[in-house]
């Protein structure tokens, strides 16, 4: 939990910070301090608070032109994405920071460099970067090689600026982040002077073996975390802590500290171009660092690190959020079905695709850039994530397994293969080429792998790429899912199947404008297609295992923050408690929006002969509404069944007390826990002062009473339980209440899956032995 003085401070030390302090000092702050005090080799840093960003924006008052700005945009332009950015970077470069503000900065500055000349480097730290489930490789800023106050000064403010970014406003869009939500803190540390740098996995970020993945160059880290150099890269088995494999590669320049601060390119003497960088012995030291982090955190971790005066410093460490599914072995010719090989490079995101290459120079429009397009570039920038989620697939002239292209592409599922060293020279722009992401190959022309079967037919998900033992449960237990571009990469976790696909997220990703301007410009299928183009990418990963999708929850205030919403949502005071869920799917004002979601899951369900979803609805208040709500189902098609089953989230009081009535017309209830808790305690649960106050807490007796009872009605009706809240994965003592309740499923967040999974297996065999006890006695 976040220190009540902490919260409150602008500057905080590192040697203050542990990895719960997230919401004030952002990933990156949060994780060096808990590396820090640790035992860690970090460079001593202190750390600018999301309560500095917040008063530069009080005091600025830019936030409201900021999302004047964001508004402008148009999803299918990064041109004008661009254009918002400059407008915005503007802003911040038009406002000082503070004076007293600036003071306390002074202070620390001089008490880092102990009052000597010295760099730093200012880094961005933001409050949703380098968490579990969400990986923002790159969105922010890093300057390195800072020299004065002054230079301080500025590169704060751009770090801040950062935050919008084309880069960062695109991503936030897609994923559904907030933008005024989202905060930045900003590192200050001491400046390592690398003269060898590098990026480490724990874990093999291709196909998630259990090796640990070095990658090492000359100078300065920046060139390997742009993918602008090809690093050395070696492979180390944990479990004896030796180096299995090597691939070095050609290095004819590095970064350097300029003059005048900043970073410099110094040509690299030829003799040393082609050799390897960094020593076997050095190498496995970096590992055993590595391995040890991992320990300390109990999860695979990816890190930055450095080499100066021959010590090992780590700069950064973020747990690792998207892991391939590539097999360790390589394709061979007999599999493949026709095509060239015309290039190879390193296969750094798995998969398979075919398309016309465009070949992107730093200058061009991002537009340039269609649907379905090769990438083919020297290396990705982060400006080029929305391109890059456009594309079909990646291949890149530079780059090693954790450069920006290599995280991204993971990330987003899209085949890629770097470090080819001439892919844009030998590719041609408009050619149809074939990227082997597995392999590290590229074809000419298109085509498959002669076991690949018929992409049209649903299929069962492929077996599980996954290595940790984890206990078989009586208790069902699933997943929460937000984004369709990871369902491939989470269905190979063993769960039962996906106990929330929130369709909201589908709307921001998909969408991207308020659904009844779609529908008034005419546009009603197209909102149809989209919608179920998400669902099934979800519902095939996971086929034949259940589904749950839980039609739209926007709150009118978000609904507003949509393209073209200000004409369609009121203003509500207390939108928390207001319109949304079922009371908007009746209304005459929403109701042919809502049609068009069911029409869309008609469709996968029918038309794309996906069986496996199912539908739950959420903020259920009336039977009358339920009623009606079921009328609309019908009309299109979807009626209960035996393979099409209705959910009513539980979350609402009323739902507790007329359990039985509302059992008439549901086969489940799927708990949700913050809301329950807080409309059961009169709570809103964004209040930090009632949170701190514990008020806000799901154990509170009064909601566990509220839950045991539903479970009770709903059993003895011939009815399911689940819980879709994030309560089980944070309080085990609440995980094991719920099992010995009877709940029937319990679906999680995946980074938390395996651990809550054993919490529930621990309470299954209690209160087994617990009643093998009872019966003996």
């Amino acid at each position: 939990m976040v220190d009540s003085n902490i919260e409150k401070r602008m500057i905080i030390d590192s040697n203050e910070l542990r990895v719960g302090d997230v919401p004030v000092v952002g990933g990156k702050g949060a994780n060096l301090g808990e590396l820090t005090s640790s035992g860690f080799p970090v460079p001593h840093a202190f750390v600018l608070t999301t309560v500095a960003y917040d008063y530069f924006i009080k005091s600025s008052k830019i936030m409201p032109k900021i999302m004047e700005a964001i508004k402008e945009v148009d999803p299918d332009s990064d041109d004008t994405l661009v254009a918002a950015s400059k407008k915005i970077q503007d802003l911040f470069a038009q406002h000082e920071i503070p004076a007293d503000l600036k003071k306390q900065i002074k202070e620390n500055y001089k008490l880092l460099l102990d009052g000597k000349k010295g760099f730093v480097a200012v880094r961005s730290s933001a409050t949703a970067e380098d968490l579990p489930d969400a990986s923002f490789a790159g969105q922010q800023d890093t300057y390195l090689n800072v020299k004065d106050e002054k230079d301080l000064f500025d590169k704060i403010r751009k770090c801040w600026a950062s935050l919008f970014n084309a880069r960062a406003i695109s991503y936030r869009e897609k994923q559904g982040y907030s933008h005024e939500d989202v905060k930045l803190a900003v590192v200050v540390q001491k400046m390592v002077n690398s003269e060898y740098s590098g990026i480490m996995f724990t874990v093999d970020p291709h196909n998630g073996a259990k090796n640990i993945i070095v990658e090492g160059i000359y100078g300065l880290g920046e060139a390997v975390v742009g993918g602008e150099v090809t690093p050395d890269t070696f492979q180390i088995d944990k479990s004896k802590m030796a180096i299995t494999k090597k691939r070095i590669s050609k290095q004819t320049w590095k970064y350097v500290r300029g003059p005048q601060g900043g970073a410099v390119k110094e040509d690299i003497p030829q003799d040393l171009q082609k050799v390897q960088k960094i020593t076997d012995a050095k190498i496995l030291e970096v590992a055993e660092i590595g391995r040890q982090v991992e320990i300390h955190y109990n999860r695979p971790m990816d890190m930055e690190w450095c080499i100066e005066d021959d010590k090992v410093y780590l700069v950064q460490a973020r747990p690792i959020t998207a892991i391939g599914r590539g097999s360790e072995e390589k394709s061979t010719e007999a599999e493949i079905a026709g095509g060239d090989v015309v290039l190879t490079g390193l296969g750094a995101s798995p998969g398979m695709a075919t398309g016309k290459v465009c070949i992107y120079s730093v200058g061009m429009s991002l537009d340039v850039i269609k649907d379905g397009d090769v990438l083919v570039t020297k290396m990705t920038m982060p400006d080029m994530v929305p391109a890059m989620s456009r594309s079909v697939a990646i291949v890149t002239d530079e780059g090693g397994m954790t450069c920006h292209a290599a995280i991204i592409s993971r990330e987003l599922g899209t085949p890629c293969v770097v470090g080819t060293g001439e892919a844009t020279e030998t590719l041609k722009n408009g050619e149809v080429v074939t990227v082997d992401g597995s392999t590290g190959t590229v074809y000419r022309g298109e085509i498959k792998k002669k076991a690949a079967p018929e992409a049209s037919a649903p299929s069962a998900a492929a077996p599980a790429v996954f290595t940790e033992p984890v206990p078989i449960t009586g208790t069902k237990v699933m997943v929460n899912m937000s984004m369709p571009s990871k369902a491939e990469e989470v269905a190979q976790l063993p769960c039962d199947g996906v106990g929330l696909l929130r369709s909201e997220f589908l709307f921001t990703n998909y969408i991207g404008e308020h659904p009844l301007a779609v529908i008034k410009e005419g546009r009603a299928q197209e909102l149809i297609d989209k919608l179920a183009d998400g669902i099934s990418k979800v519902a095939r990963a996971f086929y034949p295992r259940p589904v749950t999708l839980r039609t739209s929850d926007f709150k009118t205030n978000e609904y507003r923050d949509m393209r073209g919403g200000a004409e369609f949502e009121p203003n509500e005071d207390n939108p928390m408690i207001g319109w949304r869920g079922c009371s908007r799917y009746v209304s005459e004002n929403y109701r042919e929006a809502f049609m068009c979601e069911l029409k869309a899951i008609k469709k996968v369900r029918d038309d794309m002969g996906m069986k496996n979803v199912n539908v739950m609805l959420p903020f259920v208040r009336t039977v009358g509404e339920v009623k009606q709500i079921t009328a609309m189902m019908e009309s299109v098609g979807l009626y209960r069944g035996p393979d099409f089953k209705l959910y009513f989230m539980a979350e609402v009081p009323v739902n507790i007390f007329m359990a039985e009535e509302f059992c008439k017309y549901c086969d489940w209830f799927s708990i949700g826990s913050n809301d329950l808790t807080q409309l059961t305690m009169g709570c809103d649960r964004d209040s930090d002062i009632l949170g701190k106050m514990g008020y806000f807490d799901e154990r509170n007796p009064g909601v566990k009473a509220a839950i045991s009872h539903l479970i009770k009605v709903a059993h003895a009706n011939g009815n399911h339980v689940s819980i879709c809240g994030q309560a089980p994965s944070v309080y085990p003592e609440f995980c094991e209440f719920l099992v010995e309740q009877g709940i029937d499923c319990i679906s999680l967040n995946p980074d938390t899956f395996v651990r809550t999974k054993r919490i529930i297996a621990s309470a299954e065999q209690r209160m087994l032995l617990r009643a093998v006890r009872e019966r003996t006695q």
